[in-house]
């Protein structure tokens, strides 16, 4: 019996660009979930977030774009980049593909929620980042937001011990403790897993699956 070929829409390969080997099953799942036919082709490059951790993003802007230089090379129609410490300086680099951050659909539906915006991030390194993103989709809409952060304690070292039942329920601790908001960020992909158990009534928004539905539609167009 010949064998289908894949229904769906035809993409090239998305690349993407990852600071943890952790978040390559997270975004194989939700590829298998809503994108089969979607080629995906995992960067991992830790040492960019431990750089930006010590001077600062901007400071990583060489090695970051020699990472889509190489994802490039590889064949990418599209790039990915799920840090969000990183993602405005992968967003600038000026590859000669498409580059999205996979928080910035996240911060769009953010502010479209309501002016009241709390980000949570394990790592302070990424607060900064994700509030000028918050800030920056809030001008492109004409919208003032009020964003407010909060750092949720250990769930960073939780999540590098590989402890990521205890990240998600230190994060979703936090979240629920959070009061007078209209909406939650969750900043990092690593913190995705917190929303099967909060229990807010306060919208909890994450990013990889919105961002890979911008990255999927990137490597189609090309």
């Amino acid at each position: 019996m010949p064998v289908r070929p894949p229904t769906g829409p035809r993409h090239g390969p998305l690349a993407l660009l990852h600071t943890s080997p952790a978040h390559i099953p997270v975004f194989d799942a939700l590829r298998d979930e809503d994108h089969q036919g979607l080629e995906l082709r995992h960067l991992v490059a830790e040492e960019l977030l431990a750089g930006a951790r010590r001077d600062g993003p901007e400071a990583m802007a060489d090695e970051v774009r020699a990472a889509l230089d190489r994802a490039v090379a590889q064949g990418a129609a599209a790039v990915l980049c799920t840090c969000s410490t990183i993602g405005a300086v992968a967003e600038r680099a000026g590859a000669e593909v498409p580059v999205l951050r996979a928080d910035r659909p996240m911060a769009a539906a953010a502010v479209a929620t309501g002016p009241r915006v709390v980000v949570l991030a394990s790592l302070e390194s990424t607060l900064a980042p994700t509030v000028a993103l918050v800030e920056d989709e809030a001008r492109a809409a004409g919208r003032t937001v009020d964003v407010r952060t909060v750092l949720v304690d250990d769930a960073w070292a939780l999540f590098e011990a590989g402890d990521l039942d205890g990240c998600a329920r230190a994060v979703a601790n936090t979240a629920d403790a959070v009061a007078d908001a209209d909406v939650i960020v969750l900043a990092q992909g690593s913190m995705a897993p917190a929303q099967r158990l909060i229990t807010t009534t306060i919208p909890v928004l994450s990013s990889p699956r919105p961002g890979l539905a911008a990255g999927a539609e990137a490597a189609r167009r090309g």
